[in-house]
């Protein structure tokens, strides 16, 4: 995914909202990485820092991004919310943040990755030709690619800090015997694959995320960690069976805080599903649960 999902965080009466960076920066001891199977929109990369640095939060030289990472880019943003517009009633709901076109991108190996940010005339041929065939499909939207290219050249410089060969830097902390602990973003039911489709997010949601997304082999995968709420919350548009839209439901959005912190938007709520949390460990195969 990319900052389409939203985590809040308390530690000491601090409450931290995490969209894209990884939640593990609120421990000192902890280095984060952006592993390569996220989509990463800069501007909102340095804006979500900014504020957690803020709050008293030190990072530095404690978070990185791989340099295979796709980038998100504003005109992905713009059409997100033009094909939700065709889909009309029958839309999924997304956070309109330009993810799932950054990953169509992606798919359809036309996508711009970190590294090419380094290679400036090649970065701008890329840009150019992705953007003239955005505007081929949906006519010519406002967007000024000349100008992008130009922020991108001192987002580039602000970014290079941060950049490694996130594939290299995790198999030497595997290989010196350090712990590596992997956070997902979305739950199963949001995988590409084997979730709610189509009303999903772009993405392996799952276990196997791990191996696409960062590159490590299932065989250095250990303990196997399910997070499931008390109750089901849903974000956007697809099938929810346990949902409760009475009182009920409300009482469980307000004692749980269930509004987005990436959209503000009220998450639908209901009872907990165990037909769909046995689904889950079916195909992550939990060593254990964690109930909160």
């Amino acid at each position: 995914g990319g900052n389409n999902a939203g985590h809040t965080i308390v530690v000491d009466g601090v409450k931290y909202a995490f969209h894209m960076l990884p939640s593990g920066l609120v421990n000192k001891e902890c280095v984060s990485v952006i592993g390569s199977g996220v989509v990463v929109h800069l501007p909102s990369f340095f804006q979500e820092l900014e504020e957690l640095e803020a709050q008293g939060l030190d990072c530095d030289g404690r978070l990185f991004v791989s340099d295979r990472c796709h980038l998100v880019f504003d005109f992905h943003q713009i059409v997100d919310g033009m094909k939700e517009g065709e889909l009309g009633r029958g839309s999924i709901g997304t956070t309109k943040k330009g993810i799932g076109p950054a990953y169509s991108s992606k798919a359809s190996r036309s996508g711009i990755r970190v590294h090419h940010l380094y290679h400036p005339t090649e970065f701008a041929k890329r840009l150019r030709t992705i953007v003239a065939a955005r505007f081929r499909r949906y006519g010519e939207f406002e967007y000024d690619v000349e100008a992008e290219i130009q922020r991108y050249v001192k987002l580039a410089e602000r970014l290079r800090p941060f950049v490694i060969d996130s594939v290299e830097y995790l198999h030497k902390a595997l290989g010196s015997g350090k712990r590596i602990l992997v956070e997902g973003a979305n739950a199963l039911m949001l995988d590409i694959d084997f979730g709610t489709y189509p009303y999903v997010t772009s993405s392996n949601t799952g276990v196997g995320g791990v191996c696409t997304g960062l590159g490590i082999p299932p065989t250095r995968i250990g303990s196997v960690i399910g997070v499931a709420k008390a109750y089901t919350t849903r974000v956007g548009g697809g099938p929810f069976p346990t949902e409760l839209t009475d009182d009920v439901g409300q009482k469980l959005r307000d004692v749980g805080a269930e509004y987005g912190v990436t959209t503000g938007r009220p998450r639908r709520c209901g009872w907990l599903d165990l037909v769909v949390l046995r689904y889950s460990n079916m195909v992550n195969g939990y060593s254990s649960i964690n109930l909160t």
